[in-house]
């Protein structure tokens, strides 16, 4: 059976180590690297070896119990986490790695909610138990209360089983008569294990070899991924460049077979596959065919992109983690802008999520980063694969804007020999929905091509708001009616008269400002917890209520990113390194300095060269433009109240 499953964990928790302990007890490799010694096999770029920490996901294979594995190690950093994100979707199961002296912290949260959001079954290993001040039972219990009620503790099979058994009545009946035997109860444990319904607990330590022999075995048991033959269906879960920039995807198949020379269906193309490659570190194995359950490398897939379906399959995936800063390149270098463009546009292959921007105007290239590490990466990246030394201008916030009342957009566009009208009812939407579009319009109105047609333009692209140009986010779209012209309408004026509506819509709402936020967990003595309360509180902080636990205080709160996230280095000196603090990303939500922003940003509405508020008419064989005010009463469609 082949298995692909990922390591995963919070920054220093050991998932280099631990990754390199499955890859030797496998016989994988021949001796263990060390992220301390720069030698760790998965550890393959210069970049991770002087920084020691996990940049890039790579992969590697080991077979086990005649089971053929490909493991993926994955970046533990905040700043690289849609790395991460991007690499779950290419599962079949994860090992989820805790330090025993840490127990939950804020990315782990992260990742656990990642992994229940792809329905990845998920092991948690709880590493550095050799460390005096681990505690089994502190770090289980966060589990259990934090992250998956069914979490049980596998110290062996026999304590597993009869923690699983003590959930339900009928197993626990089971169990006291001892009618199963214990192949017979691992069977029982797997099934719940691949729906999600139960996750072990192991621990161990990864630098002094303990546990892992048990961790493999218990994986190996319940992981039990069902690979279907029939058409090709496979998912691109990350791209890489290799010589002359010549690009390579990664597929995990879900289904069917892929053979070199095969004509294969991505993006609505055919393209045909010249190469497959199984990658282990920075070797790799040159197949001729690929199968379901593989996780492979193919050439030959020219318009790639992360997130894209191979074959017969449409992803249905929405990336979480996005960056909340943006930032633009300073270049002193002899190349032209635009070439300097085309190497960012690799990059932004590789990671979709840098949504890099050319301002034509300024002649200018902006990114959209996690954080600081980042950019110093970054840098490195260019120096390194391009020669080329860049800087960056300080990070500012990436905003996003909404409504907050319901109201109706009318669009035209109507130059001569074109013609489209839309109607459409704009409505706020629950905070993180995104743009949702539904129709009331009836198909002899207008036809369900056209419709569709409306409901692409809406969502296709991000669009700008009128406060700030920022992203326009949240809203429910319903499309109400429309008129076309059976010789004058083309494509793209449906997309003209819907972009109007909706920006017709904008003028009339009350906009609201939304900004990033972080959710933050802290951690100090209790007579540092009036000063840090007033530190979090300036920033504008909303908090929870506290928790006292002997000398400690937990308090927990969210707070928007523009003010949190240059506090770790104030709560470090203010604790004396003593106490805690996790920053997660945590979605949008109203910004508190929406003012100052807005006259900050001074975004001219009316001058924006790609979206006008206005419609257009046309009389006597020429078009004329028609302000928002008055567009209404010029629809030639009969207004639905």
């Amino acid at each position: 059976m082949k298995k692909t499953i990922g390591i995963l964990a919070h920054v220093d928790a050991g998932k280099t180590t631990f990754s390199e302990q499955l890859l030797f007890h496998t016989k994988s490799i021949r001796t263990i690297g060390r992220v301390d010694h720069q030698n760790a096999h998965l550890d393959l770029h210069e970049i991770e070896q002087q920084r020691g920490i996990t940049v890039f996901a790579e992969q590697a294979t080991f077979t086990y119990r005649e089971n053929d594995y490909t493991v993926i190690d994955t970046p533990g950093h905040v700043d690289f986490a849609a790395e991460m994100e991007r690499s779950i979707m290419a599962l079949d199961g994860a090992i989820l790695l805790l330090n025993g002296t840490d127990g939950v912290q804020g990315h782990t949260e992260t990742v656990y909610r990642l992994l229940r959001k792809y329905r990845i079954p998920t092991l948690f290993f709880v590493n550095k138990m050799d460390l005096i001040s681990a505690n089994a039972a502190t770090v289980t219990e966060e589990i259990q209360q934090e992250l998956m009620e069914y979490a049980l503790p596998f110290h062996d099979w026999a304590t597993g089983i009869e923690e699983f058994a003590g959930r339900d009545e009928q197993y626990l009946e089971d169990y006291l008569e001892e009618s199963l035997s214990e192949s017979e109860w691992q069977k029982r444990l797997s099934k719940a294990f691949m729906v999600q319904e139960l996750s072990p607990i192991l621990y161990g330590s990864a630098l002094k070899d303990e546990g892992i022999d048990f961790a493999l075995e218990v994986l190996d048991t319940l992981l039990q991924p069902q690979h279907k033959s029939g058409e090709l269906q496979g998912m691109i879960y990350k791209i890489r460049h290799i010589e002359q920039n010549q690009r390579m995807a990664f597929i995990k198949i879900h289904q069917g077979s892929l053979k070199v020379r095969d004509d294969v269906r991505c993006g609505g193309n055919l393209f045909k596959i010249t190469q497959i490659r199984k990658y282990h570190g920075k070797k790799f194995e040159e197949l001729q065919r690929a199968e379901a359950g593989d996780t492979v490398a193919v050439i030959g897939l020219k318009e790639a992109t992360v997130g894209m379906g191979v074959g017969e399959f449409t992803p249905s995936y929405e990336i979480d983690l996005r960056p909340t800063m943006r930032t633009q390149i300073v270049y002193e270098g002899a190349l032209h802008p635009k070439e300097l463009l085309a190497y960012c546009r690799l990059l932004e292959a590789e990671d979709p999520a840098l949504s890099v921007t050319w301002q034509e105007e300024i002649q200018k290239i902006t990114l959209h980063i996690m954080g600081e590490i980042q950019l110093e990466v970054l840098q490195q990246i260019f120096e390194e694969r391009f020669s080329e030394q860049i800087a960056f201008t300080e990070p500012t916030i990436i905003y996003k804007e909404t409504i907050q009342q319901t109201v109706r957009g009318y669009g035209h566009f109507e130059p001569l020999k074109h013609y489209a009208e839309v109607h459409l009812q704009i409505e706020p939407n629950e905070r993180g929905a995104g743009i949702e579009v539904t129709s009331k319009c009836h198909p002899n109105d207008l036809a369900i091509g056209l419709q569709n047609m409306i409901q692409q333009s809406l969502i296709e692209k991000k669009h700008r708001g009128i406060l700030t140009g920022s992203e326009i986010t949240d809203l429910r779209v319903t499309i109400l009616t429309g008129r076309s012209h059976p010789k004058h309408t083309e494509g793209g004026d449906f997309r003209e008269a819907t972009l109007r509506a909706l920006r017709q819509g904008l003028e009339q709402a009350e906009n609201q400002l939304l900004e990033p936020y972080y959710s933050f967990s802290l951690k100090v003595h209790h007579e540092l917890f009036g000063r840090i309360v007033t530190d979090v509180t300036n920033r504008h902080a909303q908090v929870d209520e506290p928790q006292f636990m002997g000398e400690q205080v937990y308090m927990t709160g969210r707070a928007p990113v523009a003010t949190m996230r240059d506090y770790p280095i104030q709560f470090a000196a203010s604790t004396n390194g003593r106490g805690s603090l996790q920053l997660r990303v945590d979605g949008y939500d109203v910004c508190h300095n929406a003012e100052e922003v807005i006259k900050q940003i001074a975004y001219q509405k009316d001058a924006d060269p790609e979206y006008s508020s206005n419609s257009v008419f046309c009389a006597k064989g020429k078009g004329y433009s028609v302000h928002w005010t008055e567009a209404k009463e010029a629809m030639h469609c009969s207004i639905i109240e």
